[in-house]
């Protein structure tokens, strides 16, 4: 049997339950549930890295495209003034998510990875 954490909301309505006689309390909680309801349903804009980040993925597959071959992440690096003062690890988080929205596919080439566009054929296994 498993049990679920309560959320606030759910905490909320419990309280609303045993304190129906006091009008005030009722409102207040009604006011609080009614922000919580309205705080899960906004809408969030994507934060600057975010931004920047899509900006990094899209100059990648301009790249790939353009050059038509197979590149490692150095090469990416020396081809894309933008990324050449990124620090290798991030450039490979960008490709991962490359690979995960199936834009980039990963050849591995005596042990050094290359990246190309298209879809990897052994996607089942979700990557890595």
């Amino acid at each position: 049997m498993t049990t679920s954490k309560m959320t606030k909301k759910d905490y909320f309505n419990a309280i609303r339950a045993i304190v129906i006689d006091n009008q005030e309390l009722v409102d207040f909680i009604d006011r609080e549930i009614e922000l919580l309801n309205r705080k899960s349903s906004s809408k969030r804009k994507p934060t600057e890295r975010q931004i920047e980040n899509e900006g990094l993925k899209n100059l990648i597959i301009e790249t790939l495209m353009r050059n038509d071959t197979l590149m490692s992440i150095p090469e990416l690096q020396d081809s894309v003034p933008e990324l050449a003062d990124l620090k290798t690890q991030r450039v490979s988080a960008l490709l991962i998510a490359l690979r995960k929205e199936k834009k980039v596919k990963r050849t591995y080439i005596k042990k050094v990875a290359y990246f190309s566009i298209g879809v990897e054929p052994d996607e089942e296994n979700g990557g890595e």
